[in-house]
């Protein structure tokens, strides 16, 4: 078996929320527990920090493992979904989880998997769990998928929990309301672990605290005890390299914060990775704030992470994102506007079991959209989206393929014009130019 006979194995053979949707989720953690029980339960054999939320959990999840390899520590680091290889869910100090383990893993429990039939990604978060034991990392960050009390990742017993944000995203699993969300997130909270939330909501915040208290963990509202403003941006050859943060009340020597992540809504994130970065120190991990500066500086270069407000090309400015829900849109377009443009394009995409209702009332009608679909079951067919999207009087082109969408917008756009990819990750993971 090769390793693309074994990525056929996985992608084909077992189900797979990101191709499917709904019918690979199961509010059921037996199966986690049944291939923790082969493999020796290795997510006992290192330490971890449990990330949920919303929005911002991939991009708060790599900044601690950032932060963590620069104190010199080995960190992995388990998310989900990927945008370009498989490997990218699994990583060690950056590093993607080599073909051969993937290989090996699925030779010696094929037979295993094809009698259990688990999900595709009860079966990742096995695989992660298993590589990082055997390497033996220190610490790994580990990202939930979609929820938190029925999430496959919620087998582990960590140190530290975070819940960044709550918002209206995968209502039909996880309840239509902000409070039942809450309630699914936070079944991360495990007894006596310190549970960091990133953002207070006057309709949540009694969910965490009631949880909290039924577990007797100690409960942190980051945003009540850090503020932090944007202060500007450190340019290299004309061009923005970081985005500069001021923090109050100071971390150690620590009174700005850089940021190799642009996009506006790290703002949003940055509390909650400082708290928790304080409670590591507190722990008595050696984080140093020299480590603490250069993690957050160069959180790119350290893990890799690809799709977070990135810029793809300066002339015409060019910017993709990952944001498909209502509050990550907000953010995406709130930024939108403030760049000194004078057209916008947008290269759009959604998925069909989301509302896309909601985003499209947020588009500018001013813009110029070229519709496009990923090539994924779930995507919501071009020229519906370009039908609906009438309707709210947004106007353009239909054309299916991502990258000919792309250029399209290109030949269009002039050097003082924007043009931003997004929609749907699906969209996003396409991308040639990523």
């Amino acid at each position: 078996m090769n390793y693309q006979e074994s990525l056929d194995f996985l992608f084909q053979a077992l189900p797979m929320f990101q191709r499917v949707g709904g019918s690979a989720f199961k509010k059921d953690l037996s199966n986690t527990f049944k291939l923790c029980e082969r493999l020796g339960q290795p997510q006992n054999n290192f330490k971890s920090i449990h990330i949920a939320g919303t929005n911002g959990k991939g991009s708060t999840a790599h900044a601690l493992a950032s932060v963590l390899q620069e104190a010199g520590y080995k960190t992995g680091l388990y998310t989900s979904p990927h945008l370009k290889s498989f490997r990218e869910r699994i990583k060690i100090n950056g590093k993607e989880i080599p073909e051969s383990e993937v290989i090996a893993f699925v030779k010696g429990h094929q037979a295993y998997l094809t009698a259990l039939k688990p999900s595709f990604f009860e079966m990742t978060v096995a695989l992660a769990f298993d590589h990082f034991s055997k390497q033996k990392v220190d610490y790994a960050i580990i990202e939930t998928g979609m929820g938190g009390r029925f999430d496959s990742t919620n087998v582990i017993q960590p140190i530290l929990s975070l819940i960044t944000n709550i918002g209206m995203d995968h209502t039909q699993f996880l309840g239509d309301t902000l409070d039942k969300i809450a309630f699914e997130k936070a079944g991360i909270i495990k007894a006596g672990v310190p549970v960091i939330i990133g953002q207070t909501h006057p309709l949540t915040a009694g969910v965490f605290t009631q949880r909290a208290e039924e577990t007797q963990s100690p409960i942190t509202f980051a945003d009540q005890g850090v503020k932090v403003t944007s202060r500007r941006s450190e340019a290299n050859e004309g061009h923005v390299a970081n985005a500069v943060y001021q923090i109050k009340p100071a971390m150690g020597s620590l009174q700005e914060i850089s940021m190799d992540l642009l996009g506006k809504y790290q703002i949003k994130n940055l509390p909650a990775i400082l708290k928790a970065l304080e409670i590591l120190q507190a722990m008595g991990l050696e984080i140093k704030d020299t480590h603490i500066a250069k993690g957050l500086s160069q959180i790119k270069r350290n893990t890799g992470l690809k799709g977070r407000w990135q810029i793809l090309s300066q002339s015409p400015l060019t910017i993709c994102d990952t944001g498909h829900n209502i509050d990550g849109f907000e953010s995406i377009l709130s930024q939108v506007e403030e760049l000194d443009r004078e057209t916008l394009f947008f290269v759009l995409g959604m998925v069909a079991d989301k509302d896309q209702d909601q985003i499209l009332s947020l588009l500018p009608k001013k813009g110029v959209y070229v519709f496009c679909q990923a090539d994924q079951p779930r995507s919501l067919p071009a020229e519906q989206l370009m039908e609906k999207a009438k309707t709210y009087g947004l106007s353009g082109t239909c054309i299916p393929d991502v990258n000919q969408a792309l250029e399209y917008a290109k030949k269009s756009a002039g050097n003082r014009d924007l043009i931003f990819i997004g929609g749907s990750t699906f969209v996003v993971a396409e991308l040639n130019e990523l």
